[in-house]
């Protein structure tokens, strides 16, 4: 790449949302009632699962984690969001730019990570039922979800540090609401095929790896209900993990629908609108899919705060 007028940038200018000036005010409302909604469900899920003995399980300890995720993968944008709709000048200080980025990647990749460890405890749970207690042992559990953040973090690191040797041109003006990775790259100055290369090769191994992980443990999971095929195993399988699959769906969906279905008219509009889905949308949904189509976090929802002893079984 031509050097072009290289300079130290010092802050970038956020375009923000594609939304009419008129508009604004509108937005702002409906942004903040989402972002509030999304930090109530999370932490709503976290407590439950924290205060009830009874979702002291392996799926659960996963949830938290996800839900915990969602948290911080809203709060890494939406606040910024909300107050350049507020500000005259959009900007963002360059090391705010680089710290929002790095914790972008850390909990967007944790989310991929924590589905396939919830993909593989179903897994054990239908096909393994009488071994699941051994198999999903508190060690195990543990170790995927170390395991999980420490690949998270490393990789979000990777890209933060090839970022942070880049030289930026003068116009330092970004068309999204947040310091996206691609976004950044096309304001470079400097060469940036170094990078291209590592978000081809580790896109590949933190994206497509764990859902062709999470399709192979449901592939197995479909060919076990096959083999003794009946309408009440079919429907507890649904029930068991109809919630992980709205997840899953609406978490790649987006990213499927943003990077492996391109447009030439209105990209930029478009990555922005998919950006939304996945950061702000999904985050904000995942609560009451887990709430409302889960009889344990029902459950637990009246022992936590209406004191109603109910049934259950399978502890941890």
């Amino acid at each position: 790449m031509t050097e072009r007028n290289q300079t130290v940038v010092s802050d970038f200018l956020l375009l923000g949302l594609p939304i009419k000036p008129e508009q604004w005010n509108l937005f702002y409302v409906l942004f903040l009632a989402m972002y509030v909604t999304t930090v109530l469900g999370n932490l709503l899920i976290i407590v439950l699962i924290r205060l009830d003995s009874h979702l002291h399980m392996p799926m659960y300890l996963f949830l938290s984690n996800l839900s915990f995720s969602d948290l911080c993968f809203s709060s890494v944008t939406m606040p910024k969001l909300l107050q350049n709709m507020q500000s005259q000048v959009p900007s963002i200080p360059y090391a705010g730019c680089l710290t929002q980025m790095y914790f972008f990647l850390l909990f967007g990749d944790l989310e991929s990570f924590l589905l396939v460890a919830m993909a593989y405890d179903r897994y054990v749970a239908i096909c393994f039922p009488l071994h699941y207690t051994t198999i999903m042992s508190p060690k195990l559990c543990l170790s995927l979800v170390v395991l999980s953040w420490v690949l998270t973090m490393f990789h979000a690191m990777l890209h933060t540090l090839l970022m942070a040797r880049l030289w930026f041109c003068a116009d330092h003006t970004i068309p999204h609401f947040f310091c996206d990775m691609s976004a950044l790259l096309k304001l470079a100055c400097s060469d940036t095929r170094v990078n291209e290369l590592v978000i081809f090769i580790m896109g590949g191994l933190i994206l497509v790896i764990p859902f062709l992980l999470i399709i192979m443990s449901y592939a197995r999971i479909v060919s076990s209900i096959l083999k003794v095929p009946s309408a009440r195993g079919i429907c507890k399988t649904f029930s068991t993990c109809g919630s992980h699959l709205s997840v899953v769906s609406l978490f790649y969906g987006t990213i499927i629908g943003l990077y492996l279905c391109p447009s030439t008219n209105n990209s930029t509009v478009k990555e922005t609108v998919m950006a939304m889905m996945y950061t702000v949308v999904t985050p904000m949904l995942n609560p009451f899919i887990y709430s409302l189509r889960n009889r344990d976090m029902k459950g637990a929802l009246g022992r936590v705060f209406w004191k109603k002893k109910e049934p259950f079984s399978l502890k941890w």
